[in-house]
């Protein structure tokens, strides 16, 4: 242990929830995680949306991400390793040889001192020390999850005293069946973006943007998971049979339905990409809120700038530098058929 983590203060661990008439979002200072949310469906039945665990123990042996800000960086960073202002620094490998969502020990991991909390309001704050997983600076990040009827937005704040690749994401797993009842096929998805992102068999970005027309990632108007991923389409049937896609947004709005309940979650942004995963790789050997695991149980929205960015010269830049100050936004709104 380092002498910087060494002064860090004694954090408790804390589980607290929001509160508005139609909506109840239970948020841990652990990994900032969003670990339940519970709303009505067409007939007024209130159950849980989100894919979340019991204990801190389980999320550390099973989970991939569930509901936890995600960071410093999101998605892979290729060969973990990465250059910023002439030095190289290497990362924690922790997806095969790449870095994955911040490395072995990222935000996910972290427990965030508590800085404000109300009925519709929680203030979380992680400081990340200079090396943490192979990043340089001392990051000090501010987390604000604020409950407006059933709107949840969530808003991070980040500064740091040296140059460093920033691109956080929210990891929340959805399924609005309730309870898990189903898996997410059947899901109606509309994304307003003409490009996406093609990913090689690591998962990470070729660095090319390709058209969505005539493919399976088309969301403009709306489709099923299901249609792409049993389309047999190349791109999917390398996702797992599902999808792990970054698209480019042409518009701020996200919107998820299922028709069975009538449930929907619109999503918006001020990131310029959202990766959709479909949970393909979701592993079957745990339980969820007494569901067994699998995949197509949830799926993920993850709004960001474009992975691998710090490694991409066409993608756009990730560093922030001392006397800047890294933001993101996204508000989550619930409701049902007619509202």
């Amino acid at each position: 242990m380092s002498e910087h983590t060494k002064s860090l203060p004694e954090i408790d661990f804390v589980r607290h929830t929001l509160t508005q008439p139609g909506i109840e979002v239970e948020i841990w200072n652990y990994g900032g995680i969003i670990n339940d949310i519970r709303v009505a469906d067409r007939d007024g039945v209130m159950e849980s949306v989100v894919l979340g665990l019991e204990t801190v123990e389980e999320y550390q042996n099973h989970s991939p991400y569930f509901g936890a800000i995600v960071g410093r960086v999101a998605g892979r960073i290729g060969q973990a390793r990465m250059e910023v202002e002439g030095t190289v620094y290497p990362l924690a490998a922790n997806d095969g040889e790449h870095h994955l969502h911040g490395g072995i020990h990222g935000f996910d991991q972290a427990l965030f001192e508590v800085m404000e909390m109300t009925e519709t309001r929680l203030h979380l704050r992680h400081v990340s020390p200079d090396g943490a997983e192979g990043y340089p600076g001392t990051v000090t990040l501010d987390a604000i999850y604020q409950l407006d009827g059933l709107a949840l937005t969530l808003t991070m704040e980040a500064t740091t005293d040296q140059t460093t690749p920033l691109n956080l994401t929210n990891h929340t797993y959805w399924n609005l069946s309730g309870n898990l009842r189903r898996d997410i096929l059947d899901h109606r998805l509309q994304v307003p973006s003409d490009t996406y992102l093609p990913v090689g068999e690591d998962l990470l970005p070729t660095g090319e943007v390709r058209d969505v027309t005539g493919t399976p990632l088309d969301f403009r108007t709306g489709r099923s998971i299901r249609s792409g991923a049993e389309s047999g389409h190349p791109e999917t049937t390398a996702a797992g049979n599902g999808y792990d896609h970054p698209f480019v947004l042409s518009g701020q709005t996200i919107r998820l339905e299922d028709p069975a309940s009538g449930r929907f979650l619109e999503v918006t942004t001020d990131q310029p990409v959202v990766v959709l995963y479909t949970g393909t790789q979701l592993e079957t050997n745990y339980t969820i809120r007494g569901v067994a695991s699998r995949p197509s149980l949830g799926l993920c929205l993850e709004t960001q700038v474009h992975p691998n960015a710090v490694k991409e010269a066409s993608f756009p830049d990730v560093l922030v530098r001392p006397g800047e100050t890294y933001r993101w936004e996204t508000t989550y709104r619930f409701g049902t058929d007619g509202s």
